[in-house]
């Protein structure tokens, strides 16, 4: 077969090298002479939050918030041509961002014979993220067939009482005594909803797909309806986020739950001054659920300006009946968490006093 013909069934070189480069986990930041970006990965675009259109011929202190320690060092290797590595830096990025990373600076000659940087960054932190995530979910797994195990347990015999007030409420003489078997059907009742609502929904999700900002509208006016203007919801959103397979319904209730635990955070704040909630949609790349690694996935942060969440709690926080206000259920984050995890998807959460963020991350998947 002559050389034209097997070229011909495959992408043109540029095309190819570039798909073969958004694929790595390692983000790949190539900078001219000046120290001027010229390009960057999929995985780059991940770790600085931005894409490669906003920050191409930008000079490199910006992406790094001028380190000097980094800075210099990139122009002593462009300038000795001697590559070297460091390991275990603390990569400060925008937004006061911190990243423990090691990373690789390399010179490349062009074809027109001047010098490039090629940088190789490999996050530290996120690899251990993905570990706690993967035992994170396994526990969430482990807890979720206990108390599903429990719960039906406890429903049984909560039938069997019920009936058995009602038999003898026909057989009471006297109306009166008729108050106390109301008290057992009534409780009866209550802790069989309280069962169901610890169960979650027995429908499995109906995927179709679903415009995400349309979601978080839904959301947002429910939200405002309820707060009555107390409360600030802010947007901001990627307008260029496609649809993604998912039951709409089921990210309502999922989203509106994180939402009304930032409101009840906001609220029983005494000394909360200019409550907001700002909802931001973002597509991150290369991220891992589990032992699965996607190329794509689509990430909702809902962050308040609250008192935070203390860290007794950050380890149960999506755990059934914890709670860490006197008036919660501690459901409406559990149930979030099973809704996101029937789409594939995870649950983060980072807080600090005055800024807690939660991270729902759903993958671009195929019907």
């Amino acid at each position: 077969m002559a050389m034209s013909e097997t070229q011909g069934k495959f992408l043109d070189l540029d095309t190819l090298h570039k798909r073969l480069l958004d694929h790595l986990t390692t983000s790949i930041i190539l900078l001219s002479e000046d120290l001027t970006v010229q390009y960057l990965n999929g995985a780059a675009e991940n770790l600085l939050s931005t894409s490669e259109s906003q920050i191409i011929n930008l000079p490199a202190a910006k992406l790094f918030m001028g380190d000097p320690t980094l800075i210099n060092g990139l122009r002593e290797c462009i300038a000795s041509g001697v590559p070297f590595t460091q390991r275990e830096f603390q990569l400060n990025l925008a937004g006061g961002v911190h990243s423990t990373v090691d990373y690789t600076a390399t010179p490349v000659e062009a074809v027109d014979n001047k010098p490039l940087l090629l940088i190789e960054i490999r996050q530290l932190d996120r690899l251990l993220k993905i570990s706690r995530d993967e035992a994170t979910i396994t526990t969430h797994q482990a807890t979720k067939a206990l108390i599903r195990g429990v719960a039906h347990e406890v429903k049984n015999p909560l039938g069997g009482i019920r009936g058995a007030a009602q038999l003898l409420a026909k057989e009471l003489p006297n109306e009166e005594l008729k108050d106390f078997t109301s008290v057992i059907i009534d409780e009866a009742d209550r802790l069989r909803n309280l069962v169901d609502r610890m169960l979650g929904s027995h429908k499995l999700p109906t995927l179709v797909d679903t415009n995400i900002h349309e979601v978080i509208e839904r959301v947002k006016n429910l939200i405002e309806a309820e707060v009555h203007n107390k409360i600030k919801i802010s947007r901001d959103y990627d307008i260029s986020i496609p649809e993604i397979v998912a039951d709409a319904d089921q990210l309502i209730q999922a989203v509106l739950n994180i939402v009304r635990n930032a409101v009840q955070a906001l609220t029983e704040n005494k000394n909360q001054v200019d409550p907001e909630i700002l909802i931001s949609t973002r597509v991150v790349r290369q991220f891992t659920i589990g032992p699965h690694q996607y190329r794509l996935a689509l990430r909702i942060n809902v962050t308040d300006n609250g008192p935070g969440i203390p860290d007794k709690l950050m380890e149960s926080l999506f755990y059934p009946m914890v709670s860490g206000r006197a008036a919660g259920t501690g459901l409406g984050l559990s149930i979030a968490q099973s809704i996101v995890d029937q789409h594939s998807g995870i649950i983060e959460c980072a807080s600090k006093p005055g800024k807690t963020c939660f991270s729902v991350t759903l993958p671009f998947i195929k019907k």
